[in-house]
Parts: structure tokens; sequence; C-alpha cells
């Protein structure tokens, strides 16, 4: 009699590893390109913000010597970093340092304070202020620019400091992304420090502010980059030299008949310098905000 022996048992599959290599290979690239993207423009006005003049730049431009530089200077920095003259960078870039030190600490002041009143104050209407608050961040700031310069010319604040400053330091925006912090903060800290005898300030003050620097730091950054990058405002605003900022003196290479981009880089370099360092310094913070914000939302 003939025995019929069945299959053996089956070998165990290797699981093929390959979809997900090809997988991690697609992701890194696209990152790689993303970050070329990104980058290579700010590459790109460094290199060529220490070339020797703005014919060398023209003639790289256009091919991959315009992201290399054989002889780098210096010189560009030094015609622009000057506090007299017909262009005086320097006194522009103190001009915009003064700008934005003061609206971010207005800023960041202001609109905590208006934040806490609104998320634990006693304040009629609150919903209705809330509303027109959400309601005033949707309206263009282009829109309101002529009435707005029509209030400062007529109370005299043209061609100042103030004039840039005042109009940017509240905004709905700040206060409503500072009351949305607030109003998480458990009620029992509020009750422990009135007991204590803490008055509304004192409260909004040594409890609030101390635990709500992730909220701060990330106003402060956004405040600072929006007051950093205006153009139009103080371009509007300012005739003189006196207050007038970096970013409207860039401008000033870029004539009608001739175009200076050797020293509009070394400027534009200079320009982002500070506010580079500025966002390295709330860095932690603002990660740990948006952080925050993503979990809980």
């Amino acid at each position: 009699m003939t025995t019929i022996s069945g299959p053996g048992p089956l070998a165990p599959r290797t699981p093929s590893r390959l979809p997900r290599d090809w997988t991690a290979v697609i992701k890194f690239v696209a990152v790689l390109i993303l970050a070329l993207v990104i980058v290579s423009p700010l590459f790109l006005l460094v290199v060529a913000s220490l070339k020797a003049d703005r014919f060398q730049i023209l003639a790289d431009m256009g091919s991959f010597r315009a992201f290399w530089v054989s002889d780098p200077t210096l010189q560009n920095f030094r015609e622009v970093w000057t506090f007299s003259g017909a262009l005086p960078f320097g006194r522009y870039l103190l001009n915009s340092l003064v700008i934005l030190f003061v609206t971010v600490l207005g800023g960041v002041f202001l609109n905590s304070m208006a934040a806490f009143v609104l998320a634990w104050g006693r304040l009629p209407g609150r919903a209705i202020i809330l509303t027109a608050l959400i309601g005033l961040y949707i309206v263009p700031q282009e829109s309101i620019v002529l009435p707005l310069l029509t209030i400062i010319n007529r109370v005299g604040l043209s061609d100042s400091f103030a004039a840039q400053i005042l109009p940017f330091m509240a905004s709905p925006l700040y206060i409503f992304l500072i009351y949305q912090f607030f109003i998480q903060i458990p009620r029992d800290i509020y009750d422990a420090a009135t007991v204590d005898g803490a008055g509304p300030f004192r409260i909004y003050w040594s409890v609030f502010l101390p635990i709500s620097l992730p909220v701060l730091a990330t106003v402060a950054i956004l405040l600072g980059i929006e007051t950093w990058n205006q153009y139009l405002w103080p371009l509007m605003v300012t005739q003189t030299d006196r207050a007038r900022p970096i970013s409207v003196g860039i401008a000033s290479f870029f004539g009608h008949d001739s175009i200076y981009w050797n020293s509009a880089m070394a400027a534009s370099v200079m320009m982002m310098i500070p506010v580079l360092i500025f966002y390295l310094a709330f860095q932690k913070w603002f990660v740990s905000s948006f952080i925050s914000s993503a979990v809980k939302g």
C-alpha cells in the first residue's frame, strides 16, 4: 500500500522591509527639498552681502556661483553702518530696536491685562465684548490706515516713535489668545489668592503672569515679528530720519535708474539678525506654548 505524504510545514515568510524603507527615503527627500527651499534664500542673502560690489552679484545671479563667494569682504556692512549722511542705517536700526522694545513690552502688558479682566473680572457684557474682539480681528489693517493716519496727524504725532508704537500695542488677536490661556487656570488659585488678601491687580501681576510665561512669550514673538516687518505704516507716518525704521530705509537702495544690491543685501542681513536673536531668546516658551495649545485643542 502506497502512503501519500502531505506537504510539509510552510517556512515562515520574512516580512519585506522594502516598502517601509522607501517611505522613509521619500520622507527624507521631501524634508530635504523643503529645507533647501526655505534656507536657500537666506543663504543667498548672506553670501551676496559678502561680495565686493553689486556688479559681481548681478554677474553671479542665475548660476550656482550666486551661492558662493571666493573673496568675502565686510565692506558693504561698513558702508551701511553709519549714523549720519544720506542713508544713516545705523540710526534706522536703532530706531527699529526702540520701536520693537517699547511695542512688545507695552503690548504684552496691555493685552494680558485686558485678557485678565475679560477672563476673571466682573465685567458686564463680557460675551458681547469677546464677540466684538473676534470681529475686529478679521478687519484688514489696510482698511483703517487712512482714518488712523488722519487721527495721528490731528493729534500731532506724525513723524514720531509714538505714531509707530501706540496704534499697534493692543491687538484683538493677542487679547483673545491670552484670554484662552487665563480661563484654563483653575478657579482655586484665584480664590486662594483672594483669601490671602490680594487684590485683582496683585493677583494678575504676582500669580497669573508668572504661570503664563509660555503664552506671553508667544505673544511677544508674534507681536515682535509683526512690528519689525512693518513697512506701509512707517512709510506713511515718517518724513525724516528721526524716527524712520530700517524696513523703510532699505527701500532707498531701489532707485529708478539703479539698484544697489550689495548695500541692500548687507542692510537686510543687519535687519534679520535682531529678530533672529529675539526669537532664539523666547524659543523655549514659544514652542511649549504651541505644543500646549495643540494638546488642549
